[in-house]
């Protein structure tokens, strides 16, 4: 490059005495000199700004601005050093000449090296759309410009007075007129460049695309790209909490920290999906301590590493392993650390499993509930929240019911004398939660399918695991005893929909008889022990609104404590003789609505 730019420099003087005096100039004086002499004042000032330094094949604006500051040096250097040593025939327009036509020449040379060397790269690029011409879609078409796998077709914008324009070299095309530019460009994937768009209207933005069997992708954050978590080459999968129609809403911070600040706050099952989302958020709200109760070891030792790195304010964190079924540990443990506030999340959750440990996942859900409640009420704990479900609601599986008979538990003991505010909070599935299609159905995707749905009308109520979260902790500061709040989960979900949405935005096609050619099939596996086709949040239609607007509190039947009682009891001594056929028959008695499907009792435990 060296060699190269010095016979340029050369060249180019030579050449703008020539333009100056009107025809072709070679020096028959001592000038001659002083143009030989321009690589020795030109070279040095190039390596100072180190142009030799900047990899070609990426040369970019950046590197065309010191290539301009450098050259306007050297032309002023130069044009000095002539005049100073006393040159004779040096018309001062030969240094304006000269400065024009080294950065043209300078910058050219560069120019045409980097497509030299961008052509030797053979590579199947595939043309691109980007969805939004504004400041994100400029920053991806630059970035598109380096990247090996996608070559930048055309943009889409809702802009009227864009259209037929043309935004870095690229032409603009209106939304109406999506199909004119993937049939002239055989567009394979959409990039969408519109970072600050409602839920909503990405939502029908890709539901667009989707039936056209295009990939669309999302533009990662420019926070997550400057940070190097991302490169063009790593566009995002659309999310598919996109897909659920939900817009984020405020939570009220008032809410989030009145029983958790500067308090002792327990969390049962905070290993868990919902129970680890609880204690990180926990954590952010600054409580004297947070005790992690659960009975798997992995999962206590992961939260805990876990918190300990989030825990900038030095917030005492304690693990503690057990089961919520030993009421003297529980007991013991609240006293001890003069715990105030409680979030009961430990539960057996997974239908088919429970279905065939019936006993166990009694013994855990009602039980384990009662037995922590009742720890909480000696203890003197101010409150207790308990995460329910929406499989409580009218069950047929014992998980449901054993939940359901769990929040009757609590209605009842919220009627008896003591300090213990009980609190329910009844939400249906959780998106990336242990035992969700959504991962399940990624990784199926990844494999090549097929992706199994277990019927093909089976629908669902999402919500993402923070949210959740947020709102269970909201809901446990508006309670006022025994009551059951219940969250608006949005709009059900097929789950059938979901998995086709899933195949077309990874980029494949559903493999069907209306599609042979297809990419990934959909099998239907059929309804698991103990599953139904939707979900239910409340048994009846009593329902208020309170000052969340996400957040309903119900008002349904209840058993008095006197009459549960018993019941209770006798659960526990049919759960500790193993008399499945008694625990079922008590189960039913304590929740009358329980119509269970029949299953082969051969494989029950």
């Amino acid at each position: 490059m060296m060699i190269g730019d010095s016979l340029l420099a050369i060249i180019i003087l030579l050449c703008a005495f020539s333009i100056r005096l009107g025809y072709l100039y070679w020096p028959e004086n001592s000038l001659i000199w002083l143009i030989l002499a321009s690589p020795f004042i030109a070279i040095p000032i190039f390596y100072s700004f180190e142009l030799y330094k900047s990899v070609i094949r990426y040369i970019g604006f950046k590197g065309f601005s010191s290539i301009v500051k450098a050259v306007s040096l050297y032309s002023a250097v130069w044009g000095l050093f002539g005049y100073m040593a006393l040159f004779e025939g040096i018309p001062r327009s030969v240094i304006l000449i000269n400065w024009m036509l080294s950065i043209i020449v300078f910058s050219g040379s560069r120019v045409f090296a980097r497509s030299i060397f961008n052509s030797q790269i053979k590579v199947s690029k595939r043309n691109v759309i980007i969805y939004g011409s504004g400041s994100a879609g400029m920053q991806l078409s630059n970035a598109l410009q380096l990247s090996k796998e996608y070559s930048h077709a055309a943009f889409i914008d809702d802009d009227k007075k864009l259209h037929g324009t043309y935004v870095n070299g690229v032409p603009v095309f209106p939304p109406e007129n999506i199909l004119e530019p993937i049939k002239k460009f055989q567009i394979h994937e959409v990039l969408l460049a519109l970072p600050s768009i409602s839920v909503s209207k990405k939502n029908n933005i890709i539901e667009k695309f989707s039936k056209l069997n295009l990939t669309v992708r999302n533009l990662p954050s420019v926070s997550m790209m400057a940070e190097g978590k991302v490169t063009i080459n790593d566009l995002l999968e659309i999310d598919i909490n996109d897909l659920l129609e939900r817009e984020t809403i405020n939570a009220n911070k008032k809410l989030l920290k009145v029983n958790i600040s500067n308090k002792v706050v327990l969390v049962t099952g905070a290993g868990g999906s919902i129970g680890s989302e609880l204690s990180r958020q926990i954590l952010s709200f600054k409580p004297k301590r947070i005790i992690l109760f659960d009975l798997s070891e992995f999962s206590l030792y992961s939260i805990e590493q876990e918190l300990i790195n989030l825990n900038i304010s030095k917030i005492k964190i304690t693990p503690v392993l057990g089961s919520v079924t030993n009421q003297n540990k529980l007991k013991d443990l609240l006293i001890k650390f003069k715990v105030q506030t409680i979030y009961h999340a430990a539960a057996y959750k997974h239908v088919p499993l429970v279905e065939f440990n019936q006993i166990e996942g009694v013994l855990n859900n009602t039980l384990g509930t009662f037995f922590t409640a009742n720890a909480a009420i000696n203890a003197n704990v101010e409150t207790f929240v308990l995460i329910s479900t929406d499989k409580a609601v009218r069950p047929t599986n014992i998980m449901g019911a054993s939940k359901r008979a769990a929040e009757l538990v609590l209605q009842g003991l919220a009627k008896k004398k003591h300090k213990t505010c009980f609190t329910m909070v009844r939400f249906g599935n959780v998106l990336d939660s242990s035992g969700s299609v959504i991962p399940l159905f990624k990784d199926q995707i990844k494999k090549g399918g097929p992706v199994t749905v277990t019927h093909r009308n089976i629908v669902r109520y999402f919500m993402t695991i923070p949210e959740a979260v947020e709102l269970v902790i909201q809901a446990g500061a508006m309670s006022k005893g025994g009551d059951v709040f219940i969250l608006d989960m949005g709009n059900p979900v097929r789950i059938y929909d979901l998995a086709k949405k899933m195949i077309s935005l990874s980029g494949f096609k559903v493999l069907n008889d209306k599609n042979p050619d297809g990419d990934i099939e959909i099998q239907f596996t059929g309804l698991r022990a103990g599953e139904k086709l939707y979900e239910e949040l409340l048994v009846g239609n009593n329902v208020q609104e309170t000052e969340h607007n996400l957040i309903m509190r119900a008002e349904e039947k209840m058993i008095d404590w006197d009459e549960l009682n018993p019941s209770i009891n006798e659960l526990y001594q049919a759960s500790l003789e193993n008399d499945l056929d008694l625990v079922i028959s008590i189960i039913k008695k304590i929740v009358p609505e329980f119509v269970p499907k029949k299953i082969n009792t051969d494989d029950i435990i």
